[in-house]
Order: C-alpha cells, then structure tokens, then sequence
C-alpha cells in the first residue's frame, strides 16, 4: 500500500495536484527498513543494467537514507526508483514502446531536479564505493580491457 501511495504522490506532484491528504497516509512509515529494501532491490537491477545506468539510482537511495532528506524527498526518490526498476508501469513500453519508457524517465527527471543539491560529494563516494563493490573499481575495467 505505501508503495502506491508514494508512487500516487509522485504522479501528483508531476502533475502539480495537492498532496495533503496523501502525504497523512504515509507519515508513520519506517524509512530505514523502506531504504534496505530498495537496497535490496537494486543490485540485482544494477547487474541488468550496468554501472552507469546503475549510478542515478544508488545516488537516489543515499539521498534517501541522508538523515537531512525531507519525507516528501523521501518518497519521491523511493516512488522513482520503485517506478523505474518496477515491471509495471503506467505507460506499458511493451504496447508503447517509446512512450512507455518516457514516462520513467519523466520521474526520475522530476525527482532528479527536485534532489540533486542534495547529491553531495559525500554520497557520490559512497555510490562510487558501492559500484566497486558491485563492479570492480574503475580503474580495474581500464587495466581489463
């Protein structure tokens, strides 16, 4: 249920609409235990995608779990990152192909100029750090290849 309500909340913050009444439903959710489960989820996507297309969304996850991040911040990058690793979607790309790719996209750009002063050198270490883990260091595809 607060998955689609923070994904609702997003839509309707895209699409400018009140958010009072939503933001009510979800203000008793545990956001330590939402961000290990988005953590959870996205290794297994970053191996399907790659490191760069990975990037965005580790960078995501650490604004999200920054103890400075407001709840409405929270629930964006949780709604976007929900949203774009989802097989579901609103605009399914299997029937619409183009189109049903933009619609991710449009979140993510949303959430992304809603955040991205808070994406400071501290998080971008630590995605870098992670990536690492996940992918081997930069440094090591160069020597690799």
């Amino acid at each position: 249920m607060t998955t689609i309500l923070c994904i609702t909340i997003l839509a309707y913050c895209i699409l400018g609409k009140d958010i009072k009444a939503l933001m009510e439903k979800v203000g008793d959710v545990d956001w330590k235990r939402k961000a290990d489960e988005v953590m959870a989820w996205l290794k297994p996507y970053a191996v399907k995608v790659g490191r760069v297309a990975a990037k965005p969304m580790l960078q995501f996850y650490y604004v999200m779990t920054d103890e400075d991040t407001s709840t409405l911040d929270r629930i964006l990058v949780y709604a976007a990152i929900l949203y774009t690793i989802s097989p579901v979607s609103l605009v399914p790309s299997a029937v619409y192909k183009v189109l049903g790719i933009l619609d991710e996209g449009a979140a993510m750009m949303f959430v992304y100029k809603k955040v991205k002063e808070r994406i400071t050198p501290d998080i971008d270490n630590k995605v870098e750090q992670t990536l690492n883990e996940w992918f081997g260091s930069e440094y090591e595809l160069i020597n690799e290849e």
